[in-house]
């Protein structure tokens, strides 16, 4: 206890990171304070309808990824969810329009036009997702005050500028604060419901249930599961690479330095593929309910891929997840590019060829350890299901793995390690004297 006082002392002695902090927490309470902020001529007694509707499903993980935000019908009910669309799209764009891929090779200006392009299609994406946001207010009896087509046009604008707003504070935060902006603003709208589900859950099993002892072995369950998502998101697979020193003025031959390490992520898609697969699993089903189409195939399909804690719906879910990871793992990894760094800089894998071999031999590397890391992240992706299904409440579920957990873990160990970086740079001992933060060396620096 007295080293973590001392630590917090040290990082409140950093003027600069103190900022970055005070920053980052008051654009943070702003975007909660808006997401509680009702769109004009909503009757918010009329809600409950749409909040049962997002209590699970799809709709239930778009809410989670808004603080709540979607069910209250707030100006920020699309939240962060087009930016992150957007991204996605670029990201593809890469593998295949040239035009995408010369961007991104052309450094600091490649990146601020891919940015600008992002920020205009997010803007396009709020424009056409919004009026079926508020087509659904509508299915489900949301009551207005407003003239019906005063309402349509006044909360479409609202939305679309409320994804605009929430953009530009994600940016602001990762400019002027501490961490990643857009994936904070995504982790605070997760754990904002974790408290009330935590408390639903302890009154539930107190009161009703098997008592303190089966919620005291949720809460090491739960434990259990974030330390193994820890270690999924910090393994890494080191391979060996050397670097020739150059000879003095032709004096004698280049000489090898000393061994260093190029780190291969286990996961390296991170929390991709389960978006992806998720899009997969619920964008059929959502078609079928709304079109009316009547058969024995059809009811099949919705019975088996719309309920989530079924068999069938968790072992497709998990089949896609492995394809996903193998796909986005290929988008995010260019051998080629990493081959070609080292054999300009004179870097060498011992015992492999610079160049294509060098290359074939990542790719080999990163084909094994992916599929161990697929098959992990599908169970990580699965456990809510199991979580429901043994009895656990909906939002508390949630927690015990998917796209929730991995999010909040990624997203604290990133800034820990962006808060740890300015403890060693300042002389200050880090956040940990034991264990492995991503990114900390054995002599206690970054590179």
């Amino acid at each position: 206890m007295k080293k973590f006082v001392e630590t917090i002392k040290n990082i409140w002695s950093i003027e600069e990171l103190k900022d970055k902090i005070l920053t980052t927490l008051g654009l943070l309470l702003i975007y909660r304070i808006g997401s509680t902020v009702l769109l004009p001529g909503v009757d918010p007694d009329s809600l409950t309808q749409l909040q049962a509707q997002t209590s699970e499903g799809l709709l239930g993980v778009l809410n989670a990824f808004t603080g709540g935000a979607f069910s209250r019908a707030s100006v920020l009910a699309l939240g962060i969810m087009p930016y992150i669309s957007a991204s996605i799209i670029i990201q593809l764009m890469g593998m295949a329009v040239p035009a995408v891929q010369k961007m991104q090779k052309d450094g600091e200006s490649g990146r601020r036009k891919l940015n600008q392009i992002t920020r205009y299609l997010t803007i396009l994406i709020a424009g056409v997702q919004a009026p079926s946001y508020l087509a659904n207010l509508s299915a489900q009896g949301v009551a207005l005050t407003l003239d019906p087509g005063t309402f349509w046009f006044l909360a479409w604008v609202t939305l679309t500028t409320g994804t605009i707003f929430a953009m530009w504070l994600g940016e602001r935060i990762t400019d002027k604060g501490i961490g990643n902006g857009i994936s904070l603003l995504i982790m605070v709208g997760i754990i904002a419901t974790l408290p009330q589900a935590f408390f639903q859950e302890m009154l539930s099993q107190v009161n009703q249930g098997a008592g303190w002892v089966a919620f005291i072995i949720e809460l090491f369950a739960l434990f259990v599961i974030t330390m193994f998502a820890i270690a999924l998101t910090q393994a890494v697979r080191q391979i060996p690479v050397q670097y020739a020193k150059q000879a003095a003025a032709g004096r004698g031959a280049a000489t090898p330095t000393a061994r260093q390490y190029l780190p291969m992520k286990v996961n390296a898609a991170g929390v991709m593929p389960i978006i992806f697969a998720q899009a997969i699993m619920f964008i059929p089903i959502t078609v079928l309910q709304y079109s009316g189409a009547e058969g024995d195939s059809i009811s099949w399909i919705i019975t088996v891929f719309g309920n989530i804690q079924g068999f069938g719906y968790n072992l497709t879910f998990g089949l896609l997840i492995i394809i996903f990871t193998y796909f986005y793992t290929a988008i995010q990894v260019n051998t080629n590019s990493i081959a070609d760094d080292l054999k300009r800089n004179g870097g060498f894998v011992p015992g492999i060829k610079p160049g294509a071999p060098t290359a074939e031999f990542l790719d080999t590397v990163l084909s094994r350890i992916t599929f161990p890391g697929s098959l992990l992240l599908a169970l990580i992706a699965v456990l809510p299901a199991v979580a429901m299904v043994v009895g656990l409440n909906t939002q508390w579920a949630y927690f015990y793995g998917g796209t929730s957990l991995l999010i909040t873990v990624g997203v604290i160990l990133d800034t820990l390690q962006q808060v740890e970086s300015y403890l060693l740079n300042r002389h200050y001992d880090g956040l940990m004297k034991t264990g492995k933060l991503r990114g900390r060396t054995q002599t206690s620096t970054f590179s």
